[in-house]
């Protein structure tokens, strides 16, 4: 298995004493469409294709649409929309070349629903669902599989600062 990271410290300290002799972490900026196709390279060599993909790299962003600037609504969607498409561009010639493999977008509640406070992120995720149901009838005719996963509120640690950023701190 391959896993994709911001920080690969970070991942490898979560991992603990866990075997990772059938692991490959990528330390990756979604953002950099060559670096994503180098990743995808280094894991089809590794691992001989890819089978399955979960997109699940995004932060949450809490402020009033008015509040959010023109650079921190870029960055989301670096991340959440342009990030996910940068893999799929990577990973689907293969999947639809063996006519086969599954695609997997993680969403959230706040991609069917809107809360204040949360305009941008909410944004992002609606943006994501509509792009994981156009894909889905796009490749269905390929063996490809493809599924939006909309989790509710659950105890998580993704509301620290390190996957909250501060409004205004460009």
């Amino acid at each position: 298995m391959a896993a994709t990271t911001r920080t690969a410290r970070r991942l490898d300290e979560a991992l603990g004493e866990a075997d990772r002799s059938r692991l490959l972490i990528l330390e990756l900026d979604l953002t950099d469409e060559a670096a994503v196709a180098a990743a995808v390279e280094k894991s089809t060599q590794r691992f001989g294709q890819i089978d399955v993909v979960v997109n699940n790299a995004g932060y949450g962003f809490l402020g009033a649409v008015e509040e959010v600037s023109d650079t921190e609504a870029r960055q989301m969607f670096d991340v959440q929309i342009f990030g996910v498409w940068n893999v799929l561009r990577a990973v689907l010639p293969a999947m639809r070349a063996r006519r086969g493999g599954r695609i997997i977008n993680i969403s959230s509640i706040l991609g069917m629903t809107a809360f204040p406070g949360w305009g941008l992120y909410c944004a992002g995720k609606y943006a994501l669902e509509g792009l994981t149901e156009a894909l889905a009838a796009e490749v269905s005719g390929f063996g490809t599989d493809v599924n939006l996963i909309e989790p509710g509120y659950t105890r998580t640690d993704f509301l620290p600062t390190i996957s909250l950023p501060a409004v205004g701190h460009d």
